[in-house]
């Protein structure tokens, strides 16, 4: 059981979350989400934070999605973790082969004891009863919190390694390039990482940092254990409300203007590509194959097809997919029947993941997978997890991927120049951001 108490925030709306996140950073399980106050159809809070694990699941096995249903069928509570990529293994019977230095479990979910949902101007804290004494005490903490300043005298510069050299990529790209125009499949996301070993790095400043610069509507930063992941994704993969689930693909990128008229050209360039149209409307058939899985009977629709969303860094191309689930199907069957999302997949979809395996040679891990919350009622949101630094601080060892779509009409050079402009924030804030200490 749960004690709600409602509080009227009474600092700035940016200077809270702030304290917030920086308040539950004490914490060894932490995860917040922020929507960054964007305009995004079906966004329900500002913000949420929670802390401070009661009970947990862990699970790298077999019958992961079978083992979250168990878990959320006996907490019935709030539950807050991710799903990797690599659990496509359990839904479709591929094995994943490839180097995995970051080494995070495949599934990892928390009934957290301390919840704090921040919607306007109101602010919700959701406590289990064992710890509803500490609400008041906590609201004053998070109040009284000193934020750590960013110092700019920076001494020493961090070099991410790619995986592959250009060429290396280009020559891989050329090989699936291959198989689409031999019809093995017709889209495929192809992903890369860059990394750097033996790292001391500031998982909380960097994010705060990377949260600053990007705004993006389903960022969040999770740290269970020593596993560190601080994302900024612009990407839903899917969200429960009720018996309508709600799917937000994305294919289609391009740069921000320097100005507003570069910046109007390059939103109406992308609105009318046909190569970035034709990998949008693919994924859209995947995902309204998916969702029929669950669906009642001509009732999925798209409400939205290759719609402009623009974010600081980039303009993207947004479709939003909905229907109306069946309500014989648990909330880890309805994720199992979508996962992995379409957009960072291809299609068809199990061909499209099996050739990716084989030509990257990374293992994805929580990159391509989804941070997000069940609810006691059986809703739910995800993102999905891209734009996004990932950090085992045990090892020492910091990541990011990534990826772009690749049809018949590619061209190997120009993906490329893509996925570089995907990660140059990312590369940005871990040498942009050091910290003074309060």
């Amino acid at each position: 059981m749960r004690t709600i108490k409602t509080f009227q925030n009474t600092s700035t709306q940016e200077n809270f979350k702030q304290k917030l996140l920086q308040w539950g950073n004490q914490f060894e399980e932490v995860v917040f989400l922020d929507s960054n106050q964007t305009e995004h159809l079906y966004q329900e809070y500002e913000a949420i934070l929670a802390v401070d694990g009661f009970t947990a699941i862990k699970s790298d096995d077999d019958l992961a999605f079978e083992k979250l249903d168990e878990f959320q069928t006996t907490t019935k509570d709030w539950l807050f973790g991710y799903l990797s990529y690599d659990l496509k293994n359990d839904t479709e019977s591929i094995s994943s082969n490839n180097k995995d230095q970051l080494q995070f479990p495949e599934l990892y979910f928390i009934q957290p004891k301390k919840i704090w949902l921040f919607k306007d101007d109101i602010i919700e804290a959701h406590y289990l009863t064992l710890v509803d004494d500490e609400i008041d005490n906590d609201f004053e903490s998070i109040l009284a919190t000193e934020l750590s300043a960013r110092n700019e005298d920076i001494t020493q510069t961090f070099t991410f390694s790619p995986r592959w050299q250009k060429e290396e990529y280009v020559y891989r790209a050329k090989q699936i390039l291959a198989h689409i125009q031999r019809g093995d499949i017709y889209e495929v996301n192809f992903c890369q990482e860059f990394y750097i070993d033996q790292i001391n790095f500031s998982p909380l400043p960097t994010f705060n940092h990377l949260n600053s610069i990007s705004k993006a509507p389903f960022s969040s930063f999770l740290k269970f254990e020593h596993y560190h992941a601080l994302c900024a994704s612009p990407e839903r993969f899917l969200k429960k409300q009720g018996q309508k689930l709600i799917s937000q693909p994305i294919k289609g990128t391009a740069r921000r203007g320097q100005d507003k008229t570069e910046d109007e050209q390059l939103k109406f360039n992308l609105k009318n590509d046909p190569k970035e149209i034709s990998e949008n409307i693919m994924i859209v058939d995947l995902v309204r194959n998916d969702l029929s899985k669950t669906a009642i009977k001509s009732s999925v629709a798209v409400e939205e097809l290759c719609e402009i969303y623009s974010y600081k860094q980039v303009h993207q191309l947004v479709s939003t997919l909905t229907s109306e689930v069946k309500t014989d199907y648990s909330v880890a069957e309805v994720l199992k029947s979508l996962f992995p999302m379409g957009s960072m997949t291809g299609a068809p979809k199990r061909s499209a993941m099996e050739i990716a395996e084989t030509y990257e040679t990374t293992k994805r891990g929580l990159y391509s997978g989804a941070i997000g919350y069940i609810t006691p009622n059986n809703d739910f949101d995800f993102n999905v997890v891209i734009r996004s630094l990932l950090y085992n601080s045990e090892k020492k060892y910091l990541s990011y991927m990534v990826g772009s779509a690749l049809t018949s009409m590619a061209n190997p050079e120009q993906e490329y120049e893509e996925c570089l402009l995907k990660g140059k924030a990312l590369q940005y804030v871990v040498n942009a951001t050091r910290v003074t200490e309060k």
